[in-house]
């Protein structure tokens, strides 16, 4: 496997990183998993490299301020084999092509000890100004990778630098409960000197660590087995230990790092014991220790961002303060619900059936749309159902102005459509939205079986709201509201922020009761009916519903054409030829759902 390192003035100022054949990487000062942070020397982006075929293919960027040297002459574009270096300012990086690979057997440890937590405890580090201050780095270390990847080609690069008798370190991976057999993965994996043999880490000590949790230490070198004596003399190490990163967020990983009781370089004493190796392990484990719990913090962090998605920060303060299992306990509350759901999504389906994946992309915009109005509103998701959304607000903290909160998100749910709508080129342009809101009790919170919950809402409001955005189709209306919640907005709104008209009694299809329903407006702001239009409107459903649809017919015509809203009590004005029967009672019997 190839390699190329990287290696500044200073020890510190080092990484390695794995080459993936004929892919283009840049070094440079600003060069993401590839940036040489240590040496201004360098451009922000100074060179591009290519692994392919068993070179290493350089190519100088033409912006690039210093030059780059091989063999001792500046090229600008050239190549190297393993084992060949090149020099930007005062960094050297070297190509290698080194593997581990995971030793099934290996010979019989001489020595092998476990060291639990409570017995290291007791271990003082001698050199403990260097060991703080590498421990010091390590909160950076973790926080600042990018990615996976890079935390791991970091941590393995901070233990080499905590660790002066190390020779090689790896982070591996295996099953959270390993077996014998269990597969062991290296995450990443360095060493300080470049050797011709494999780095050969014990599969045996990787799994006995971790199905222990505490670290183990196996010791070859002091065996008087030749064969024992000669295996790993060839494989360049006479011990190893290995540590197991504890907490969930790092389940089955360890930090494996192994050395020679010689010690690797002049600043370690010529011979060392088993013992010697205690604050290295102590040392090791306060690594593991730390990066499991910063590991840990940051797997919660990422399970609040997608929690976000979901619920609103007054949900998600209420799950920080209290016991979660507490706040998301199915109650019984007053509950205002919101459903939303896409129109002209079958007929794009139909032209667009050639291009599904877009068809997709465009559907979870909008329905990001209706989420993210939804939760800037301080709503809760409850559902998503298809090209449908459901939110909802009272829950878990009672709201005096939920209904308010509904409105709000509904109008600008309708504004942010009807904005696209007006762009032929925008993705939601063919997509407009029907929604109905309904107010009334509920139970909400965490509702489903023992293996699956989800928090939603259950109840015949929910029920109501499902029905009132049905029936926009019907009744020609982009959001519907039931009684309760039209009274709310007349009393409680102010007119720059919403509006209603009653739009008629209608008793919905399948169903005995009746219903008043009335119609959310925006504003008025020019293009909207006006106070006065709505008054005509409202006027003329009172004639309407009195019998008189001569009267009522007058005062429709006094509502604006474009208005389809209108169409409706004409149609059935028209029908029965501006008569009202017999039996008539003001209520409009609907004859299908939607």
């Amino acid at each position: 496997m190839a390699h190329l390192v990287a290696q500044g003035r200073e020890p510190r100022h080092y990484w390695r990183r794995r080459l993936r054949p004929n892919d283009l990487f840049v070094l440079g000062r600003a060069a993401d998993d590839w940036s040489v942070i240590w040496d201004e020397r360098l451009s922000r982006r100074h060179v591009e490299i290519v692994w392919r075929q068993g070179r290493l293919y350089v190519q100088k960027v033409p912006a690039a301020r210093n030059p780059v040297f091989c063999q001792g002459q500046e090229n600008d574009q050239f190549s190297i084999a393993p084992g060949e270096h090149f020099v930007i300012g005062e960094t050297t990086f070297t190509l290698l092509d080194e593997r581990l690979t995971i030793a099934s057997r290996l010979p019989k440890p001489a020595e092998e000890q476990t060291f639990t937590s409570d017995a290291l405890r007791s271990v003082s580090f001698r050199n403990a100004h260097h060991r703080l201050e590498v421990l010091g780095r390590l909160p950076e270390v973790i926080s600042g990778a990018a990615n996976n990847d890079e935390l791991c080609v970091r941590l393995v690069n901070l233990l080499l630098s905590g660790l002066p008798r190390a020779a090689a370190v790896a982070l591996v991976a295996t099953d959270p409960d390993p077996r014998e057999d269990s597969p062991v993965a290296a995450l990443h994996w360095d060493r300080r000197f470049s050797a011709p043999t494999d780095f050969q880490p014990s599969r045996t000590l990787i799994i006995n660590a971790v199905q222990a949790g505490h670290s183990k230490l196996h010791v070859w070198g002091n065996t008087e087995d030749s064969q024992s004596l000669s295996a790993t003399m060839a494989e360049n190490f006479d011990w190893a230990f290995c540590t197991p990163v504890p907490n969930l967020a790092c389940a089955g990983w360890a930090l494996y790092v192994a050395g020679t009781l010689g010690g690797p370089t002049a600043n370690t004493p010529n011979t060392i014991g088993p013992g010697d190796l205690k604050e290295d392990v102590k040392f090791t484990e306060i690594v593991a220790a730390t990066l499991g719990s910063l590991q840990q913090l940051q797997s919660l962090q990422q399970r609040n961002a997608a929690l976000a998605q979901f619920f609103p920060p007054a949900v998600l303060d209420a799950l920080e303060r209290h016991n979660p299992q507490d706040v998301l306990a199915p109650k019984e509350a007053e509950v205002s619900v919101l459903f939303c759901d896409l129109r002209g999504f079958s007929l794009d389906a139909e032209r667009h059936g050639d291009d599904l994946m877009g068809l997709l992309r465009r559907v979870s915009k909008a329905l990001g749309v209706m989420a993210q109005h939804i939760l800037d509103e301080q709503g809760v998701i409850g559902d998503f159902q298809g090209d449908a959304a459901m939110g909802f607000w009272g829950w878990p903290l009672e709201s005096a102005e939920m209904v308010r909160s509904a409105a709000l998100a509904a109008l600008a749910i309708r504004q942010e459509f009807e904005a696209a709508a007006r762009r032929p080129d925008h993705p939601l342009a063919n997509f407009r939205v029907g929604i109905g809101i309904a107010t009334g009790r509920a139970v909400s919170g965490g509702i489903g079986t023992s293996d699956q919950l989800k928090v939603t809402v259950f109840g015949p409001v929910v029920n109501l709201a499902s029905r009132l955005e049905g029936m926009t189709k019907l009744l020609q209306a982009p959001i519907l509201l039931d009684e309760t919640t039209a009274a709310w907005i007349r009393q409680h709104a102010s007119a720059d922020q919403a509006r209603v008209r009653r739009v008629a009694r209608v008793r919905p299809y399948g169903m005995d009761v009746e219903l008043e329903v009335a119609e959310l407006l925006p504003p008025d702001d020019g293009e909207a009916l006006t106070d006065e239009q709505i008054a005509d409107y409202e006027s003329a459903l009172d004639s309407f519903i009195a019998g008189d649809w001569s009267l009522a017919w007058e005062r429709l015509h006094k509502v604006p054409p474009a208005d389809q809203v209108k169409d409706v009590l004409t149609e059935v004005i028209v029908r029965h030829k501006r008569v009202a029967p017999p039996d008539w009672n003001g209520v409009i019997n609907l004859d299908r759902k939607s």
